[in-house]
C-alpha cells in the first residue's frame, strides 16, 4: 500500500547505507574498539528508538535491515497493528481523511514513519465520527459530547 514508488526507493537506500554502515563498524580493527563500540551503540540507539530493529545489543540486526522494516513503521501499518483499522487499505483511506493524529497534529500523510516514542500518541481526532461511532460502540461517549 505503498502511493508513491519513490518512497521505496528510498527506504531501499536508507537500508542500505544502515548495512553498509553496519559492515564498516564491524570491519573495524581491534586498534579502534572503543571507538567502534561508541559508534555501534549510537547506530543501535537510533535504529531501536525509531523502531527499526528490536534489540539494542548487536550490529548483526542491523546487517539484516531491509525496505520493509521502514514500511512496517508507516502510520497506517500502526493503525492496523494497534487495531484501529481492519487492513492497510482502511488505514491509508483514515489518514488521507484526516481522522487520525499523532500527538496533538492532524496527519493526512500516510508516508509518515512513527518513532516508538511517538507510537503510544497515535489517537482518533476529537471531531472525526468515525471515534464517535467508537465511543458509542463502547458506550463511553460523554452527555457532554451530545449536547456539542
Amino acid at each position: 500500500r505503498l502511493g508513491r514508488r519513490e518512497d521505496y526507493v528510498q527506504y531501499k537506500a536508507l537500508a542500505r547505507t544502515v548495512r553498509a554502515l553496519a559492515r564498516r563498524l564491524r570491519d573495524l580493527g581491534p586498534a579502534s574498539a572503543a571507538f567502534r563500540a561508541r559508534c555501534a551503540a549510537a547506530l543501535l540507539e537510533k535504529l531501536y528508538g525509531l523502531g527499526l530493529v528490536n534489540c539494542r545489543r548487536s550490529l548483526a540486526a542491523c546487517e539484516s535491515l531491509s525496505a520493509a522494516a521502514f514500511c512496517r513503521r508507516r502510520l497506517p501499518c500502526l493503525l492496523v497493528k494497534l487495531r484501529m483499522a481492519q487492513n492497510l487499505r482502511h488505514a491509508v483511506t483514515f489518514v488521507e481523511q484526516g481522522h487520525v493524529r499523532v500527538g496533538p497534529e492532524v496527519v493526512t500523510d500516510p508516508a509518515l514513519l512513527v518513532p516508538r516514542a511517538v507510537e503510544d500518541f497515535i489517537t482518533w481526532v476529537d471531531a472525526s465520527r468515525l471515534r464517535q461511532k467508537v465511543l458509542d460502540y463502547n458506550q463511553e461517549r460523554d452527555d457532554f459530547d451530545l449536547a456539542a
